[in-house]
């Protein structure tokens, strides 16, 4: 497998708080990854040591198997979508995209105003003067023409309404398919995700709780439902477990069948799984623990 962000023992540290810590990933190449957590969890923070906008305080990031932000080269490689699609209010559609010509020098102008045809956008209009979700498709806009080899997108569609996330997120498949991209993409909103990513990082509490192929992760994640258990068989990794006086609710990651027949098995969709990750279990290893 290659990795398009490989992190070994990564961390950051602000004063005397963790904002990311221990993180150990091999994010695949060829995919669209979901990064998913709690606000405070550090997914902004993994993303700005990924595009070089920052300096790890521990352990050590490769992008495309170079440091990143270390000279233009590596720069091209990469294109970066920040969390309030940021384009300039004062400039119109047109001046971003010579903008973007300029300073990116495998840009595609083909391809940004074919899009900003498909999408409406007039190249005199000003940027100021467009909606929430028009501005984040000329951000994509800026993004896809770079020609980048991996495409990084923080939380882009969180201020925007739901038909303008679904407009975001169609243009943004639509590219991956045109272009092979490769897609970390970071989001709080699960049902994002479920349309988009095949890959799936759940990052809680600064820490990375699970990675992996979003269908490998629901085939091996299950709900066991029963009469009052306080423990399980070894080969069962409790995720997150609830109780009441007669009747207690794990969800378990294991390889196994679960023979039981005291416990009613259900399946997890992506929603339940990643709230699992984000409920409180003082006995949960960390990623790196159960490696």
């Amino acid at each position: 497998m290659t990795a398009v962000i490989q992190a070994r023992g990564l961390g950051k540290k602000y004063g005397q708080r963790w904002a990311l810590s221990e993180c150990t990933l091999d994010i695949p190449a060829g995919r669209v990854v979901g990064l998913v957590g709690p606000n405070g969890a550090g997914k902004t923070t993994l993303l700005n040591l990924a595009v070089g906008q920052m300096q790890p305080t521990a352990g050590s990031i490769e992008v495309l198997g170079g440091r990143p932000a270390s000279g233009p080269e590596q720069l091209a490689k990469v294109g970066y979508v920040a969390q309030d699609a940021p384009t300039y209010a004062g400039l119109s559609v047109g001046e971003h995209l010579r903008l973007g010509a300029r300073l990116n020098p495998r840009w595609d102008d083909a391809v940004a105003r074919e899009r900003i045809g498909r999408l409406g956008l007039e190249p005199g209009h000003r940027a100021g003067k467009l909606s929430g979700g028009q501005r984040a498709q000329l951000a994509l806009t800026l993004g896809i023409a770079k020609r980048p080899e991996l495409l990084i997108l923080d939380e882009p569609v969180a201020a925007l309404d739901p038909l303008a996330r679904r407009e975001f997120l169609q243009g943004l498949m639509e590219a991956v398919a045109e272009h092979s991209l490769s897609v970390v993409l970071s989001s709080h909103l699960v049902s994002d995700l479920e349309r988009t990513c095949d890959y799936l990082i759940v990052l809680v509490e600064s820490r990375v709780q699970v990675a992996g192929d979003v269908d490998d992760l629901l085939a091996t994640h299950h709900r066991l439902t029963g009469p009052r258990k306080d423990t399980l068989p070894q080969d069962q990794h409790v995720v997150s477990e609830s109780h009441t006086d007669r009747q207690s609710t794990y969800v378990v990651r294991t390889d196994g069948r679960i023979h039981d027949p005291a416990w009613t098995v259900g399946q997890l969709g992506l929603e339940d799984l990643v709230l699992a990750y984000m409920t409180p279990a003082p006995s949960r290893p960390t990623l790196e623990a159960i490696r």
